[in-house]
């Protein structure tokens, strides 16, 4: 049975969904699963390069710091809302 390697950021990022609720993400797997898997709206260059970065971190070879800013630029793009718990307020790209 092969092990699975993730790694987890220090402060979560929550994301407000199109339907208006909100999910927590805290772990690159988690995060990948959500890029790859159940992405709302068709693929930018943020959302490409976030998971690269987030591929990246789980072949050991990349940032975790630099998967959750891409991350979050990815969310901009998309118009998605976000905020972290060092931070409650929305940001939301116009």
């Amino acid at each position: 049975m092969m092990s699975t390697f993730d790694r987890y950021w220090p402060i979560p990022i929550v994301v407000r969904l199109q339907n208006g609720s909100e999910r927590t993400f805290r772990s690159i797997h988690d995060t990948l699963d959500f890029l790859e898997h159940e992405w709302p709206k068709a693929s930018g260059a943020y959302h490409e390069a976030a998971v690269i970065g987030c591929r990246s971190v789980l072949g050991r070879s990349g940032s975790a710091a630099t998967s959750k800013e891409l991350f979050v630029s990815a969310c901009l793009e998309a118009g998605l809302a976000i905020r972290t718990a060092a931070n409650s307020r929305p940001h939301l790209l116009a």
